[in-house]
Order: C-alpha cells, then sequence, then structure tokens
C-alpha cells in the first residue's frame, strides 16, 4: 500500500483486530480485511482522532463532562480497562493464572486496589499486566470508533490516561490535547482528594510523566489550574477549533456545491413551467 495515510495505521490495527477475527471464525483473505479495516476506519474520510491525556488530580474528568454535554464522541481508556477484567473476559483468567487468586474480592471480581499495590512498587509486574490488558483494551476501542464512525461522528475523543507516557498511539491521533495544571495545584488536590499525606501524595505524582513534560508534547493545552468555568470556555474553544478543522472543508465544499445546483435546477424548473 506504500506509504499512504492508511498503510501508517495498518499495522497496529492489524494486529488488535486480526486476533479479534479469528476467534470469531472470521478469516477473510489479507488483502480484503486490509481495505475493509481502512474503509471502517475511515481513512480517506473526514472522521480523525483526538487523544486526550492529563495527569493524576489535574481534572480530565471535568474536561470530559463538558465535552460530554456537548455531544461529543468520548471513549474512555479507563472505564474499558475495567470492563475487560470482569470475569468472563479472558484477561480475567489470564490476571488471575498469574497474580494468583489472593487478588480477588468474594465476590470473584479482581480487587483492584490489591492488584495496584502489587504493580506499583513492582514495574516488572506491571509490564506484565499491561502486556495482558492493552490488547483486550485496544481491541474494545477500535469496535467503539468502529461504531462511531458508522453513526457519522466528525471526530472521535479517547480518553487515555497514560498517553504520553507509552507514545504508542499518538501517531494515531491528528491532534492530543493535555488537561494541565500547575504542580502545587495538582498536589493540594490529590492530598485533599484521596486522604493521603504529602509524601503519598508525591510518591503517586511522580511515577507519572511530569504534566509540564507532557505539555510540550500536546498540540493542545486546557489549563485547568483556575475555576470551573475558566476550564469550561477553553473546552468550548477547543469544540469551535476541532469542529472547524479544515478536514471539513471538502465536505462542506461539497455540501454547498450540491445545494446551490438543487437550487439552480429549482430555478429552471420553475421557469420552464412558468414560461
Amino acid at each position: 500500500m506504500g506509504d499512504s495515510v492508511g498503510s501508517r495505521y495498518l499495522v497496529p490495527v492489524r494486529a488488535v483486530f486480526w486476533p479479534w477475527c479469528l476467534e470469531g471464525g472470521v478469516t477473510p483473505e489479507p488483502a480484503q480485511a486490509e481495505q475493509w479495516l481502512l474503509r471502517s476506519l475511515g481513512f480517506g474520510s473526514t472522521m480523525f482522532l483526538v487523544g486526550l491525556s492529563g495527569g493524576i488530580a489535574s481534572g480530565k474528568s471535568t474536561v470530559v463532562a463538558v465535552l460530554r454535554e456537548l455531544g461529543c464522541a468520548v471513549i474512555d481508556a479507563d472505564v474499558i480497562a475495567r470492563e475487560v477484567v470482569q470475569p468472563h473476559f479472558k484477561a480475567y483468567r489470564q490476571i488471575v493464572h498469574y497474580f494468583g487468586t489472593e487478588i480477588l474480592l468474594e465476590n470473584g471480581e479482581i480487587n483492584r486496589e490489591a492488584l495496584g499495590n502489587i504493580i506499583f512498587s513492582h514495574p516488572g509486574k506491571r509490564q506484565l499486566l499491561n502486556s495482558i490488558t492493552h490488547p483486550e483494551i485496544q481491541k474494545e476501542m477500535l469496535k467503539q470508533i468502529l461504531k462511531y464512525f458508522v453513526l457519522g461522528y466528525r471526530y472521535v475523543i479517547l480518553d487515555i490516561p497514560l498517553l504520553f507516557e507509552t507514545n504508542r498511539l499518538t501517531k494515531f491521533m491528528k491532534c492530543t490535547v493535555l488537561v494541565y495544571c500547575d504542580p502545587p495545584t495538582q498536589l493540594s488536590r490529590l492530598m485533599k482528594r484521596n486522604g493521603l499525606s504529602r509524601a503519598e501524595a508525591e510518591a503517586r505524582i511522580a511515577s507519572q510523566l511530569p504534566l509540564d513534560e507532557k505539555r510540550k508534547l500536546a498540540s493542545h493545552v486546557i489549563d485547568n489550574s483556575r475555576d470551573r468555568e475558566s476550564t469550561r470556555r477553553q473546552v468550548l474553544r477547543l469544540h469551535a477549533c476541532l469542529e472547524d478543522s479544515l478536514d471539513f472543508l471538502w465536505a462542506r465544499l461539497a455540501a454547498g456545491t450540491v445545494v446551490a445546483g438543487l437550487g439552480g435546477l429549482v430555478y429552471l424548473l420553475l421557469r420552464h413551467f412558468m414560461s
């Protein structure tokens, strides 16, 4: 497929989607599958992806709430991450196999706090957990992206907490958005929200890439250091910017041409019948 726009996206999409096809008993020809995937994901069409991230206690949930109010399509990776470790999912069985039944609650579900305590201090185990959950999360995200494409959304926001830390998905985004707040505000909010000591809060923040570093990587920044209304105004500006993206220029021109053409046709018909 050469160096086309779609080819940049195809390898990771195939890596996520192809096993899913095989599990479901679907075995299309590779060439047909590639073309179908590209068409389904909207390559060559107007839909694009927007990556949204932040830091612990930076206020990303506030921004997401405003985006949902505006009717935006938001895919929450955290919600999906919680869903794919439920007992009836493949990831659940793998996690119990590698981490043991001591991480389970009485009802059989995974104790997220207990699992979190294990991986927080053991990078190797965190990497193992990611290798189990990430493919399942990506698979579900792809299914939701396809859904929004079929529904005709202009863009889809992928809410991914570690978007800049992993840096593997940013190449699929037209743009990336960081929800930022200054370090003192972040520390204060986290201590208050989670009831943590200063040392505990600082340790949690230190486990992530600093917001000031993420800021350099983002194409858009929403500063949530101030009041909620200030944040809302910034989100509204961002939404307007994305809606007016030049990606839709050809679509608007096409629509205008169709309307003008229909108008001209109606005019000619009226003149014909009135003459």
